[in-house]
């Protein structure tokens, strides 16, 4: 009796046992074959993690069993103490993890992900570098496009859209990227430009006064942890929703998220990565094709709407693609 039961537990384990030892490190790593794909991050968080998972899922759905040296996981930390490892295509989780592996030369391709445009194009101004099929990424953030048509879904009625530009913004001329796709759906920008070490909160009163919606953008200059709790609280009073880029941000207040999650992330990048191992080029860097739509519900009944995430989910969905906006 208890024989079957660890033969029948033992069974149910196997898929996880073999996950948790694709993602793991082994013991004795130097003497390892060489992996095709090496996944590289600065920690081991629960998100990484996830994304891990997705991607080996997606792996082993389009081909052969994957063997423990085939994908590897290393922190940046043991990684930058090897020298020897040649893979086939490297994966960085993560802006630092990217920057990482971007200042050194690699003869494979690099993959960064996880990380909001903004980032990547700043990891690649810091080293003198432009996207290419040799670096390129897959987006945390979506385009304009896919968030204006989210909010025409959730609040038809909104015309005005509110903006806070950080410096960053303002250096890779995404203002004109965002009143295109704006201009293309009847919308009308209501902007402010964040100046360095500007207080955030002299921008945002003007840019409530004249918006039906705040769009927050992935700008760690302007949305940030120490600020994006007066940033919720200001503009619930005023009685103006926001559209954010987190879960979190909806957690704490925002109405509306459109994000993808790391196992969205990770179910595209396997897509991605099976490629390159089977011969492909990387390909220029891409916005995730998957997302989420979440809804604070306290914050809709307190503004008197009606929403449902899911129905925005699937109507969002159906609607054709604009990947052209930035």
């Amino acid at each position: 009796m208890f024989l079957s039961m660890m033969q029948h537990l033992q069974f149910a384990l196997r898929p996880w046992l073999l996950l948790f030892s694709l993602i793991g490190l082994t013991a004795g790593y130097a003497s390892a074959a060489q992996p095709s794909l090496l996944i590289v991050s600065v920690e081991r968080s629960a998100a990484y993690e996830e994304a891990s998972r997705a991607l080996l899922e997606e792996l082993a759905r389009g081909g052969p069993a994957i063997s423990a040296t085939d994908v590897q996981h290393m922190l940046v930390s043991e990684w930058s103490s090897s020298e020897a490892l040649k893979p086939r295509l490297w994966l960085a989780l993560g802006t630092q993890a990217c920057s990482a592996l971007v200042k050194r030369s690699h003869q494979a391709p690099v993959l960064c992900a996880l990380l909001p445009r903004l980032s990547f194009e700043q990891v690649l101004r810091d080293n003198a570098r432009q996207a290419s099929p040799q670096l390129s990424a897959l987006y945390l953030n979506h385009p304009f496009s896919r968030q204006l048509d989210l909010l025409q879904l959730a609040l038809p009625k909104a015309r005005r859209v509110g903006v806070l530009w950080g410096p960053e913004s303002v250096l890779r001329d995404r203002q004109q990227g965002l009143a295109a796709a704006a201009s293309e759906r009847g919308l009308q920008l209501v902007s402010a430009q964040m100046a360095n070490n500007e207080p955030v909160f002299k921008g945002l009163k003007r840019v409530l006064e004249d918006a039906d919606v705040l769009l927050a953008l992935p700008d760690t200059q302007v949305f940030n942890s120490g600020n994006i709790q007066n940033i919720l609280l200001t503009s619930f009073r005023a009685r103006i929703p926001m559209l954010a880029f987190s879960p979190a941000y909806v957690r704490a207040g925002a109405l509306l998220g459109l994000y993808a999650t790391p196992s969205q992330i990770g179910q595209q990048a396997g897509v991605m990565a099976r490629g390159v191992l089977q011969g492909l080029p990387l390909g220029l860097p891409e916005y995730p094709n998957d997302f989420t739509v979440s809804v604070n519900e306290n914050v809709a009944h307190a503004l008197g709407l009606s929403l449902d995430a899911n129905d925005l989910t699937q109507r969002l969905k159906q609607l054709p693609r604009m990947e052209k906006t930035p």
